[in-house]
């Protein structure tokens, strides 16, 4: 009696087990499956190349994410890129003078960086499908999640990585917006070209100033050409006087061809050399920072509303 009443709990220990086994299959097998981009439910014409491509917004977004942010990157980051993408497209959709017959266009200094997946897939060789499932993922993980402030779109800017802050969108192009207010941001030597230095001749400085501000008065030591900076509190020019003429950290950034507009100018009688640290325009979301956010354990939402403040994140017909 003892030996039946054994075998009967060992028989049913083991048809206990069974299913376990096959759900702990099933889930290995489901990571390791590639991830399926879902339809976004709404068609955007592109411009590519001077041609005009109509697609679904999220296989345009994929593309977007993959040519914007480095597919190493944490996941939880991408998909803070992935809706900062999302919320931007869809606020500037069919807003661009330059080509009203589209709604969107792959020119960076217009809309937004875009890659073809071929074209992305060569560039990550040996890592191609992990890095397109990664992407996959984070713009199917948040699909239709968009960025509101007071229940409207954000113009939802980023740039690549900022010093110590970022910058209040007044002290870069004069208009305040609330949700583009300066915040700290933890990117730091990590990232790639984090410091760079520009040298120039004093003359290829005065040919360059005088070309963006020819009123400006350029003589004697260079050193008298640069004055009345002022900084912000992580470092970015606000505004300086070249040659008498004020200009915004902005402004000099671009005369110069810049990184960023966190720079400090070392005039001497033959150079004038440029410190620079971080890359981009400095406004809205750190990419960087937001990755140093992101192995730092904070979620894509928090990652958001940290660099857009008081911003929602919430699902958008």
């Amino acid at each position: 009696m003892k030996k039946i009443v054994a075998a009967a709990l060992i028989l049913g220990l083991v048809l206990f087990l069974i299913p376990m086994g096959f759900r702990h299959e099933k889930t290995r097998e489901d990571t390791d499956s590639p991830a399926v981009l879902p339809e976004s439910g709404k068609a955007v014409t592109i411009l590519i190349d001077g041609e005009l491509r109509e697609m679904d917004l999220n296989e345009y977004l994929w593309g977007v994410v993959a040519a914007e942010m480095p597919a190493s990157f944490e996941l939880e980051a991408l998909k803070a890129q992935a809706v900062a993408a999302r919320t931007y497209s869809l606020n500037k959709a069919g807003q661009a003078a330059n080509h009203p017959e589209a709604d969107l266009c792959t020119d960076h200094t217009c809309c937004q960086a875009w890659i073809p997946r071929d074209k992305a897939q060569a560039n990550w060789g040996e890592n191609a499908q992990t890095y397109t499932d990664k992407i996959t993922r984070a713009v199917a993980e948040t699909n239709s999640q968009v960025a509101l402030y007071e229940g409207a779109l954000i113009s939802a800017l980023y740039h690549s990585s900022s010093a110590d802050t970022t910058q209040d969108a007044v002290a870069v192009w004069g208009g305040n917006v609330p949700y583009l207010t300066s915040v700290p941001s933890p990117e730091g030597e990590e990232v790639p070209n984090y410091h760079s230095t520009v040298t120039y001749t004093p003359q290829e400085c005065k040919d360059r100033i005088l070309s963006a501000k020819p009123e400006a008065v350029l003589e004697g030591d260079p050193a008298n050409w640069f004055t009345n900076a002022v900084y912000s509190e992580g470092g970015s020019v606000l505004t300086m006087d070249l040659g008498g003429v004020t200009v915004t950290g902005h402004q000099a950034r671009t005369i110069f061809d810049l990184r960023s507009a966190s720079f400090t100018v070392e005039p001497a009688p033959d150079s004038v050399t440029f410190q620079v640290t971080g890359y981009g325009h400095g406004v809205g979301m750190s990419q960087y920072g937001a990755n140093a956010m992101a192995a730092d354990g904070k979620s894509y939402q928090e990652i958001l509303q940290h660099y857009y403040t008081g911003i929602t994140v919430e699902s958008y017909e």
